[in-house]
């Protein structure tokens, strides 16, 4: 896991108490492709998390939970972000 991944990791664990988490740099896979940075790290990430703060909610609203979690590393050059709700 790159050091965004931890850092990523880390703020859905803190913010989302997730029973599952998982968070992937797929960045390597998408170089060429817009908003990669030539480096293969940090633009293209995966989130595989389940979270009891879903429960009963739509899934947009679940991933808006997650993309407001993660805003600060949007902001800072996070490119791509899929999100499985487990």
């Amino acid at each position: 896991m790159t050091s965004l991944a931890q850092q990523m990791h880390q703020t859905l664990a803190d913010r989302l108490t997730p029973t599952a988490l998982e968070v992937l740099d797929e960045s390597a896979a998408h170089a060429g492709h817009a908003g990669a940075n030539g480096t293969g790290f940090g633009t293209h990430f995966r989130v595989r998390i389940s979270s009891p703060l879903f429960t009963g909610k739509p899934r947009v609203a679940q991933h808006r939970l997650v993309y407001d979690a993660l805003q600060e590393f949007i902001d800072q050059g996070v490119h791509a972000l899929a999100i499985e709700v487990l």
